[in-house]
């Protein structure tokens, strides 16, 4: 099979058959043998009923419903978890992204051989406070990734070589950084297509101004535990030796400002506890010790995890 689509939805019953129609000429225009998976998250409307009477007429449809809404990226793992094309395409349902962009991001992953190709809605048709927010947004996720030549990482159309879907696993909010999650894998050759960004034609956006707080906590996550996630105490263990070793030095500075007044003859009646430095240096201390336990006990849980040794292995002889 040559192209797996998938398709995660949230109460998108009026765009279905549209969306559906505009991918099936697509792909009988380009000779495609491809398949599309709906996977309905929750949906109140009858997004249901239309993907049943879809699939009634087209056997390439495949589709899953959720019993509850639990969000986008349980929505793409799911999905990728059942696609068998070549080529896996996302994109999302409420007719923002073109279909007539999927010949050229299949072309770009067989031709040029890329890994995965994100899109990147140059022109956006999206209110100023969608879109600032959303630039200060990839600024940051390009820094902390290191993957610089991507400008939208929330771009819900995207192309993937199967290997790399069935090598990340999606969870909570993890979509966003998909490109991220390919990279930590091993997958380097990451492309990006100027895509069109059409206005919303029916119903109203899912997604509120949580996501970008949410997001930028699921980015510390995912950089955290890329880096040491299998080797904590290189964080906590540095991070708490340095906090202890401050707190030492100023407390030796205390203990030796008050010897010094004793030797001199000065006021023996302050005591060292009176001073203020003698309790952030004490404070400092008890943080240091407690990181470098922190530290300790992750590398413990490390090394009795069954996935401490399991790595991506390209091919095998």
């Amino acid at each position: 099979m040559d192209i797996s689509v998938v398709i995660p939805l949230y109460n998108e019953a009026e765009s279905l058959p549209e969306l559906y129609e505009w991918i099936e000429r697509v792909m009988n225009e380009n000779h495609f043998t491809y398949e599309v998976i709906f996977v309905d998250d929750g949906s109140t409307d009858d997004s249901w009923k239309i993907i049943e009477g879809l699939r009634e007429r087209s056997s390439c449809i495949k589709a899953i419903k959720f019993r509850r809404n639990y969000g986008k990226s349980p929505g793409l793992h799911c999905g990728f978890e059942r696609a068998e094309g070549d080529v896996v395409i996302t994109m999302d349902a409420d007719l923002q992204d073109s279909p007539d962009e999927i010949p050229e991001l299949y072309r770009m992953i067989t031709e040029e051989g890329y890994d995965l190709v994100s899109g990147w809605k140059k022109k956006r048709y999206d209110p100023l406070s969608k879109t600032l927010p959303t630039k200060l947004f990839n600024a940051t996720a390009r820094k902390f990734s290191g993957i610089r030549n991507l400008h939208d990482f929330n771009c819900g159309l995207k192309a993937y070589k199967n290997i790399v879907i069935k090598n990340i696993e999606v969870y909570n909010d993890m979509h966003r950084y998909i490109p991220y999650l390919a990279k930590i894998a091993g997958f380097n050759k990451i492309g990006e297509k100027v895509v069109q960004h059409q206005a919303r034609k029916y119903g109203t956006t899912k997604f509120g101004l949580d996501r970008f707080v949410n997001g930028y906590l699921d980015l510390i996550t995912l950089w955290f535990t890329s880096k040491f996630g299998k080797k904590p105490m290189h964080f906590f263990g540095l991070l708490g030796s340095a906090m202890f070793f401050i707190g030492f030095i100023a407390l030796i500075v205390v203990l030796s400002a008050k010897l010094a007044s004793m030797i001199s003859g000065g006021d023996l009646r302050p005591l060292v506890t009176s001073s203020p430095y003698f309790y952030i240096a004490l404070t400092g201390m008890i943080m240091g010790t407690q990181l470098f336990l922190a530290g300790f006990i992750g590398e413990l849980i490390c090394r009795n995890t069954p996935k401490r040794n399991k790595y991506k292995i390209e091919s095998e002889l």
